[in-house]
């Protein structure tokens, strides 16, 4: 089974499509889809459809729902008919992809590929290269990762408290990734070409730090210093204003450089080395 979250929802059996188009069962698919290989208590279902106080009618309908998928799932078997032997020459039924178990239910992936296994692999070994100082490759490997994303997390399934838990974790995840991605493309002196994807960066988070330094490092180091410092400027007044906090003593320690360094040509490596940004989160 091949899944797909980063985006839009999309959940293939045989590379046929066993994503439904109604609401409530995509949600039950995209809980289910996310904890692959695991079990799903039907408490857990509940409350992600219908909150605290689930209706009375809503055991019935939750195994209405599984219904629905199985459905999906025994078409999408039959027309992947040649291959869907499980290597022992027996068929499997919707029921051995979509279990019932004790106290739930488990989608089994069969280790189909996943989106998000791949993308934490790819952003794992970026961090480690990262690590290691090496750019290059730190850089290439969390591009790869990040082209995962086609769009914010479950773009098209309404969600509930838990699957709203997870959207937020892996927005998380590719913040971060972002963050680190930048990082790379600064150390490799890619300054200029990082402007315009920084610009818009910083108007969409407009409270986060690691973003901002780097884009006031991107601005320094292309001989706009007096950008930079209005950058900084316009973080302080928005973290004050909403939050009632100070910017960090990492990004004011970078200002402070800014704000004290000589001529704009002055070299940038020297700036980073004195006031590096540490990433937030």
């Amino acid at each position: 089974m091949d899944i797909d979250v980063l985006g839009t929802l999309a959940v293939r059996e045989k590379g046929v499509s066993i994503t439904p188009t109604a609401p409530k069962p995509r949600q039950v698919l995209a809980l289910l889809a996310l904890h692959a290989d695991q079990v799903v208590p039907v408490g857990m279902l509940t409350e992600e459809l219908w909150g605290a106080e689930p209706p009375r009618s809503a055991r019935p309908t939750l195994q209405t729902y599984i219904l629905q998928l199985r459905e999906l799932i025994t078409v999408a078997l039959e027309d992947g008919a040649g291959d869907a032997a499980d290597g022992t020459g027996d068929r499997r039924s919707a029921k051995d992809v979509l279990l019932t178990v004790p106290g739930g239910y488990l989608l089994k992936s069969a280790q189909g590929t996943s989106d998000v296994r791949e993308f934490e692999r790819l952003a794992g070994t970026g961090y480690r290269a990262m690590d290691a100082e090496d750019y290059p490759q730190a850089a290439r490997l969390l591009r790869e990762a990040l082209t995962l994303w086609t769009g914010p997390a479950l773009a098209d399934v309404h969600t509930g408290t838990h699957l709203q838990t997870q959207v937020k974790r892996l927005e998380e995840s590719r913040l971060c990734a972002l963050d680190q991605r930048i990082e790379a493309d600064l150390r490799l002196g890619r300054h200029r070409e990082l402007l315009a994807e920084l610009t818009v960066l910083v108007s969409r988070y407009p409270t986060h730090e690691s973003l901002c330094g780097q884009y006031m490092l991107a601005l320094y180091r292309s001989g706009r210093r007096g950008e930079a410092l209005d950058a900084y400027q316009r973080l302080r007044a928005t973290l004050v204003r909403t939050l009632g906090l100070e910017p960090s003593s990492a990004l004011g320690k970078l200002q402070r450089s800014i704000l004290m360094s000589g001529p704009e040509t002055a070299p940038a490596v020297r700036l980073a080395q004195t006031a590096p940004v540490t990433p937030v989160g």
